[in-house]
């Protein structure tokens, strides 16, 4: 199920699990597992507005668990990454 989140320059966060179209199969779910990181799982967030999308790993509750404050700032985190390594 995806989960919207907006930030002080009024984009609109949206994300979902990894592979969360692909079903209920177990082996489907386990698509979306980290490898070697215990409970993590990968996490696609799109804004609004054509800004690029971001892919996340995030604690498996991190739809529940997880505030949108701390949600928004991973986020934030893996585009400055991925700015940084583009301009290197």
């Amino acid at each position: 199920m995806p989960r919207e989140v907006g930030d002080a320059e009024g984009i609109t966060w949206t994300c979902i699990q990894a592979f969360a179209g692909l079903g209920n199969d177990p082996e489907k779910a386990d698509a979306a597992r980290v490898d070697g990181a215990g409970d993590r799982i990968h996490v696609v967030c799109t804004p609004s507005g054509g800004a690029k999308s971001v892919r996340l790993e995030l604690p498996g509750d991190w739809e529940t668990n997880l505030s949108d404050d701390d949600l928004l700032r991973a986020v934030r985190s893996q585009l400055a990454e991925e700015t940084s390594a583009s301009q290197v």
